[in-house]
């Protein structure tokens, strides 16, 4: 089926039809190879009835910023419906989506198998590949997108020191933002020139055949990721050393490329299928030599669980990576359900704003990195579902970044009135973006980080 097709002409103010339905939420395929999937005309059409549908509802008003302006848009027109929207501003409401997903996963009650078909998220995304197969993103936008290239590059020892000063200087940030973009004021990790990859390799080592419990078979092979090489190799140093003390045994797995979620968010799709061809084989490898697959970020487990299976749903290799790939905290706990966890944790961590991702909750896993924390004495949580705002580059970005901070706003807000101790998150962008938000007056750390420290290892 393509995209966006409709599997009723009803339309959305026809009167008596259901709102939401008993059927679990379900995804069409990404028809991305086709040339209608491009074409403007079905798409502006198909952006114009999920626009009215979405004008008639308005509960994810609160969400991010596409939805405010969509309706801002509708209300001021002429008509105060769709109908009077100028077709070109439709964009602008494309350009506020980040593919957080939450819209479709815990707000929209028109989401498929509803007849409406409703899938706001992957219908930005079929917007966002047209603006990008018709040359509208811009050079620095695709140069902030290839993670691996720039961590490569600022991981060049000679050049770490440079980069992180760069980032540190209100001056030099003014000329990056001429450069890419970035906004001024807007947080900037740190880039490391000992990579992932060069820390790990000094201190892992061959364990045990691993035991296999539910569904995991206790041996891992982590796919680092762009973040995890550059610019937190002490956190897949940290996961590495927790996954080993529960008897886990490790390996990286030594050639990969981005997982593709950023080029996804770009809407370049091309460049997500490169990466997906040189990823897949080296994966799949693993999960035949009896290797489960592990990813410390959430938006790269997303990707090989959701994303690139819907783009390409017939291939073997993509669906046999789908089965086998885990979010750490939710490995860790199917462990702990057949008693295999080892829960000595010798220091407590205090009070904890724990922030759950976007990219972690639309996996429909269960808040796992806080039922993990909770095992921790001398632990509280104060437990965060709401979208950080940041989303890799839309945090970054000098025309959203004001738009970010307004969408974390609440969360600082909440945790500076919890009067926390550590700020954490699955996702490092968006626990930094919080803390960055809070004036750094807490430290953000990783999840798996705090593990660690409590198991005193």
């Amino acid at each position: 089926m393509e995209t966006g097709q409709v599997m009723s002409e009803a339309a959305p103010k026809g009167g008596g039809k259901r709102e939401g339905g008993l059927g679990a939420p379900t995804r069409h395929p990404i028809d991305w190879k086709s040339e209608a999937f491009y074409d403007e005309v079905p798409l502006f059409k198909e952006l114009e009835r999920v626009y009215d549908i979405c004008h008639g509802c308005r509960r994810c008003v609160s969400l991010c910023q596409s939805f405010p302006v969509l309706f801002d848009l509708i209300d001021e027109s002429r008509t105060m419906e769709v109908d009077g929207v100028d077709k070109k501003d439709y964009w602008k409401v494309v350009d506020q989506c980040y593919l957080c997903d939450l819209c479709y996963q815990v707000k929209c009650p028109y989401v498929p198998p509803h007849e409406w078909n409703v899938d706001f998220p992957h219908l930005m995304l079929r917007a966002k590949a047209v603006q990008f197969k018709n040359g509208e993103v811009g050079a620095a936008r695709k140069l902030l997108t290839n993670t691996r290239t720039i961590g490569g590059l600022a991981s060049i020892p000679v050049v770490t020191e440079m980069v992180n000063a760069a980032n540190r200087s209100p001056t030099l940030r003014k000329v990056v933002k001429n450069l890419l973009g970035v906004h001024p004021d807007a947080h900037v990790p740190t880039y490391h020139s000992r990579s992932a990859h060069d820390r790990v390799n000094v201190v892992t080592g061959a364990l045990p055949s691993g035991r296999a419990a539910g569904p995991t078979r206790g041996k891992v092979a982590l796919f680092v990721t762009c973040y995890g090489e550059y610019n937190m190799p002490q956190v897949v140093d940290d996961l590495v050393r927790v996954l080993r003390h529960n008897a886990i045994e490790v390996k990286l797995i030594e050639q990969e490329q981005c997982c593709g979620m950023p080029k996804l968010e770009l809407g370049d799709l091309e460049s997500v299928a490169r990466y997906k061809q040189f990823n897949l084989p080296v994966l799949h490898e693993a999960v035949k030599d009896g290797w489960d697959l592990m990813a410390p970020i959430p938006s790269c487990v997303l990707m090989f669980r959701q994303e690139i299976p819907l783009m390409f749903p017939d291939d073997a290799e993509v669906l046999a990576v789908k089965a086998r790939i885990f979010d750490p905290f939710e490995y860790l706990m199917h462990r702990h359900k057949a008693g295999l966890l080892d829960t000595g944790f010798r220091k407590p961590l205090g009070k904890l704003a724990y922030h759950a991702p976007c990219h972690q909750r639309v996996q429909n896993i269960g808040p796992k990195t806080r039922d993990l924390l909770s095992l921790i004495p001398g632990t509280q949580i104060e437990f965060i579902e709401r979208c950080s705002g940041h989303d890799g580059t839309y945090g970054l970005c000098d025309e959203t970044y004001a738009y970010a901070m307004k969408i974390a706003k609440p969360i600082v807000t909440r945790v500076n009135q919890a009067d926390v101790d550590h700020v954490t998150s699955d996702c490092p962008m968006a626990a930094d973006h919080i803390a960055h938000g809070m004036g750094n007056t807490k430290p953000a750390s990783h999840p798996i980080s705090l593990v660690r420290m409590a198991y005193g290892i």
